[in-house]
C-alpha cells in the first residue's frame, strides 16, 4: 500500500503535470501548445524564404519534440489549416469535407510574414534547453495579439480539458484596441465553416453556443446547405442525415454532395413533402445543428487557470504593451550603439586618429594610443570608448578610409537621431503607441477578414415536437399489455417513440417509461396518459380507496416528479383502490354506507374540491367515518349535492377545506 501511495504522489502527479502543462493546454501568452510551438520555432530557423518539404520540417522539429513524428505531422497540418503563421503548398486536406492531407513527402510549407510580425522576435524571448540537451528552444513566443482567441484551441489533459472557439482576427484586434482605449466591447466566435451561432448562452467563453447549417429553402422542393456548423464535415452532416432518414425521422428522396471549394449539399424531397416540412426534423435530428460546450482553459505562470474572453483581452493589452515596450527599448540601445559607433568612425577618420598608431610595436600600445586618441572629443562621445571600439575601428580597411564620406556619415547621424527621437516618444506613450500598432496592423493583414458566421437567436428544436405522432398506442385489457406493437385492444392514443407515458394500475401503482412496444402493466388500469412534466404539473389527480376497516379515504395529488422505469404507489399498502379521477373540479365523492341497525343515513355525497391537494408521500384523508360498502366519484347534479348529506358537505376536518 505504501509503494502504491507513493507511486501515485510521484509518478502520477508528475505525468499528469506534464500532460497538462506540456502537451494538452495552451499556454495564454502566444495561446500555443507545445508542438506547435516547436513547429514554428523550426520554421523560424528554417526560414530561407522558400517552401520546405513538410517530412523535412517534422525531422527538424524531432530535434526538440520527443514525442515522435506522427504528432508533430498532425499538429503541423492542423495548425497550417487555421492559415495563420503557415503557408502551404499541396494538398493540406479540407476542414470542410473531413479529406485528410497527403503524405509529408508529397506536400510542403513555410513560415508566414504574419507569424514572422506577430510572434519571432529572438532577442526579446526567453529560451530553455530542449529535452536532450542540445539545442534551445524557446518557453513561450513574445506574441503581440491572444492567438489563443483567434485560432482556438482543444485539449484533453488529466482531470481537464479546453475547448476555445476561433475568433475573428479582426475583431479580436479592435476588442484589443477598445480595452486599451477604455471602450466597451462585445466578442463572439466566428468560425471557418460559417454557419449561424446563438451566442446567448456563451458566458464570455465559459458557457456553450448552437450552432446551425446555412440552409438554402428558396425551393419548396429542394433543399441546399451551403454551410455547416463547427466541429462538423460535410461527410458527417451527409451521415448524420442518411441516418435520420433510415429510422423515418427526416422524410428526403436523395441526397447528393457537390462540394469542391464551397459546401454544397443538395437534399431532394419525396412526392408530397415540402422544405417547411423538412428544415425542423434537419435541426432536431442531424448534425445541421450542434450544441458545443466550452472551456476557456489556459496555462497562465506555472499553472492552469479558467479565463473568460474579457479577462483573456485585459491580459494581452496589457502584454502587448509589455512586449512593445522591450522592442522599443531594444531598439533604443541598438541605435545608440550605432551613434556610438559611427561618431567613433567619424572622429577616428577626420582627426586622423589612426595615424597614431604607426610607430606603436605592442597590441596594447596600438589599443591605448587610440583611446588616447579620443580623449580631446570625449564631449562629443556618449560613453567610454572600450576595446571592442577600439578593436572594430582598427578592422576599418584602407580603402574605406581613403574613401570616407563625410556625408554620408552625417546624413546617417542624422536618422539615427531622428528615430531615436520617435522612440524616445513612443516610450513616454506606449499605450497611444499600442494602439496605433494594432490599427496599423489591422490595415496591412486584416483587411479582408470579414465575419463568416453569422449572429442571431434562435430555440432549439426539441425533437419531441417535430417527430410525428403517427403510431397508435394500445391496451389490451384482457391480457394486461401496452404497447404500440399490441394488436387488439383499444386505441387510447396517438404517440410517437420518443413519447412517454404515465400507467396507474387498479393496485394504486404507479410509473413512467418511454413508449413501449409490447408490455404488460395490469389486466385492470385505472388511468394512462403521456408524461409530458409541463401537462402532468397542472393535473390535479385524485384516488378514492378503503382500508381494512372500510372507511373511505381521498388522496388528491400532482405527479411532477419520476425517475423513468420507477415504480411508485400514490395509496397505502394493504388498501383497496375504489375510483379514480382527473378531473378536479365539477365531482364529488359518492359513498354506499354499511347498514346499522338505527342508521338513517345509508348513502352521502361530498365535494372532491373541499378536500386539499397534497404530496406525492402525503397520506390520505377520511372522508367518513362510517364504514362503507362501495364508493365512487361520479358528476355533480344540478343544486351541487343531490339532496343527501348536505350538512357534511359544510364540516371542516383534516385536510378538508373550511366553508363559509
Amino acid at each position: 500500500m505504501a509503494y502504491v501511495e507513493k507511486l501515485y504522489q510521484t509518478n502520477f502527479i508528475e505525468y499528469a503535470s506534464y500532460v497538462i502543462k506540456d502537451r494538452a493546454i495552451p499556454h495564454i501568452d502566444d495561446g500555443m501548445k507545445p508542438v506547435q510551438r516547436r513547429i514554428l520555432h523550426a520554421l523560424f530557423d528554417m526560414d530561407d524564404g522558400k517552401f520546405h518539404k513538410v517530412a523535412n520540417v517534422v525531422g527538424h522539429v524531432m530535434q526538440y519534440h520527443p514525442h515522435g513524428d506522427a504528432s508533430i505531422y498532425s499538429a503541423l497540418v492542423v495548425l497550417a489549416n487555421k492559415e495563420y503563421f503557415i503557408d502551404r503548398q499541396g494538398n493540406f486536406g479540407n476542414i470542410l469535407t473531413g479529406d485528410e492531407a497527403s503524405a509529408a513527402r508529397y506536400i510542403e510549407c513555410r513560415v508566414t510574414p504574419f507569424a514572422k510580425e506577430i510572434l519571432y522576435h529572438p532577442e526579446i524571448t526567453e529560451y530553455e534547453a530542449a529535452y536532450d540537451g542540445r539545442k534551445m528552444e524557446p518557453v513561450v513566443f513574445p506574441a503581440k495579439i491572444p492567438v489563443v482567441l483567434v485560432q482556438g484551441s482543444e485539449g484533453i489533459a488529466v482531470g481537464m480539458s479546453t475547448r476555445i472557439l476561433p475568433h475573428n482576427i479582426d475583431e479580436v484586434l479592435e476588442a484589443l484596441t477598445a480595452e486599451l482605449e477604455g471602450r466597451g466591447y462585445r466578442l463572439y466566435p466566428d468560425f471557418p465553416g460559417g454557419g449561424l451561432a446563438d451566442v446567448s448562452d456563451y458566458q464570455e467563453g465559459m458557457g456553450k453556443v448552437l450552432v446551425r447549417a446555412r440552409l438554402d429553402t428558396s425551393d419548396p422542393k429542394r433543399i441546399v446547405i451551403r454551410e455547416i456548423p463547427y466541429g462538423t464535415t460535410t461527410e458527417s452532416i451527409i451521415s448524420s442525415i442518411e441516418g435520420a432518414a433510415k429510422k423515418g425521422k427526416v422524410k428526403i428522396a436523395s441526397i447528393t454532395d457537390y462540394t469542391t471549394e464551397d459546401v454544397e449539399i443538395e437534399i431532394r424531397l419525396p412526392r408530397n413533402v415540402y422544405t417547411q416540412d423538412v428544415v425542423d426534423a434537419l435541426f432536431a435530428f442531424t448534425d445541421c445543428e450542434v450544441s458545443i460546450s466550452v472551456n476557456l482553459l489556459v496555462i497562465q505562470g506555472e499553472k492552469p487557470v479558467p479565463m473568460t474572453i474579457p479577462e483573456v483581452i485585459k491580459y494581452h493589452a496589457v502584454h502587448l504593451v509589455d512586449v512593445l515596450t522591450a522592442e522599443l527599448e531594444l531598439e533604443q540601445k541598438k541605435l545608440n550603439d550605432r551613434l556610438h559607433a559611427r561618431t567613433l568612425e567619424r572622429i577616428f577618420i577626420e582627426e586622423r586618429i589612426y595615424k597614431s598608431i604607426e610607430e606603436m610595436k605592442t597590441q596594447e600600445d596600438v589599443h591605448q594610443a587610440v583611446i588616447d586618441g579620443f580623449e580631446p572629443f570625449k564631449n562629443q562621445i556618449r560613453r567610454k570608448v572600450s576595446e571592442e571600439d577600439v578593436e572594430r575601428l582598427l578592422q576599418i580597411p584602407i580603402r574605406r578610409i581613403s574613401r570616407y564620406d563625410m556625408e554620408k556619415n552625417k546624413k546617417e547621424v542624422r536618422e539615427i537621431n531622428d528615430r531615436l527621437k520617435k522612440v524616445k516618444e513612443y516610450l513616454s506613450d506606449t499605450n497611444t503607441y499600442a494602439v496605433d500598432y494594432l490599427n496599423d496592423l489591422r490595415k496591412r493583414y486584416t483587411a479582408h477578414a470579414e465575419r463568416r458566421t453569422k449572429i442571431t437567436s434562435f430555440e432549439r428544436v426539441d425533437f419531441r415536437e417535430v417527430v410525428e405522432r403517427d403510431l397508435e398506442l394500445r391496451y389490451d385489457e384482457k391480457n394486461g399489455y401496452i404497447g404500440y406493437g399490441v394488436s387488439g385492444g383499444k386505441v387510447l392514443f396517438r404517440v410517437s417513440p420518443y413519447d412517454r407515458v404515465l400507467v396507474i394500475r387498479k393496485s394504486g401503482a404507479y410509473s413512467v417509461f418511454d413508449v413501449p412496444e409490447k408490455l404488460f402493466v395490469d389486466r385492470g388500469m385505472l388511468y394512462c396518459s403521456l408524461a409530458e412534466k409541463d401537462e402532468l404539473s397542472k393535473k390535479v389527480l385524485s384516488v378514492l380507496y378503503k382500508d381494512k376497516s372500510n372507511i373511505a379515504f381521498i388522496k388528491r395529488t400532482v405527479i411532477d416528479k419520476f425517475i423513468i422505469g420507477r415504480g411508485y404507489s400514490l395509496v397505502p399498502e394493504g388498501v383497496t383502490v375504489l375510483d379514480f379521477t382527473e378531473r378536479a373540479s365539477g365531482m364529488e365523492i359518492y359513498l354506499k354506507y354499511k347498514k346499522k341497525p338505527r342508521m338513517r343515513v345509508v348513502e352521502e355525497s361530498f365535494d372532491l374540491e373541499d378536500f386539499l391537494v397534497k404530496g406525492l408521500q402525503a397520506a390520505g384523508v377520511r372522508v367518513s367515518g362510517k364504514e362503507i360498502t362501495s364508493g365512487r366519484f361520479k358528476r355533480k347534479t344540478q343544486n351541487g349535492n343531490n339532496g343527501k348529506g348536505a350538512k357534511n358537505n359544510k364540516k371542516s376536518g383534516n385536510g378538508r377545506k373550511r366553508s363559509s
